[in-house]
């Protein structure tokens, strides 16, 4: 897998060299984070497409109860991305209405740490 370096915001960077191209752990990592960062409702050509989560915090908190199952889909989400083979160490936590997960993603090609923050 190949893909083009953005920068803190989520915008593409320019490429001068494929030295340049994101390729490997660090691609699928990466990918994995535009899935998570893509709202429901946000792609015009697939309003289905996008990730739940912050749906569910506008909705209410998340107590430490629910946490472990919102740990859950969101690693099953992970796991759908193409390249994931594995999702390892999972981490998450709660604190008010913010939600932190932190994981790893083993790839065919080694593993990359992927986090992951949502609420106010």
């Amino acid at each position: 897998m190949i893909l083009r370096p953005a920068d803190a915001s989520g915008d593409l960077l320019p490429v001068m060299s494929s030295s340049d191209l994101l390729s490997g752990p660090e691609a699928v990592a990466r990918l994995v984070q535009y899935r998570l960062s893509l709202l429901r409702g946000e792609w015009w050509e697939n309003p289905e497409t996008g990730f739940f989560l912050l749906e569910e915090l506008r909705e209410g908190r998340i107590t430490e109860v629910e946490a472990s199952a919102v740990a859950s889909q969101i690693t099953a989400y992970i796991r759908e991305t193409d390249g994931v083979r594995e999702v390892e160490n999972v981490r998450f936590s709660v604190n008010g209405r913010r939600f932190s997960y932190t994981c790893e993603v083993r790839t065919e090609e080694g593993t990359a740490e992927v986090s992951y923050e949502a609420g106010t």
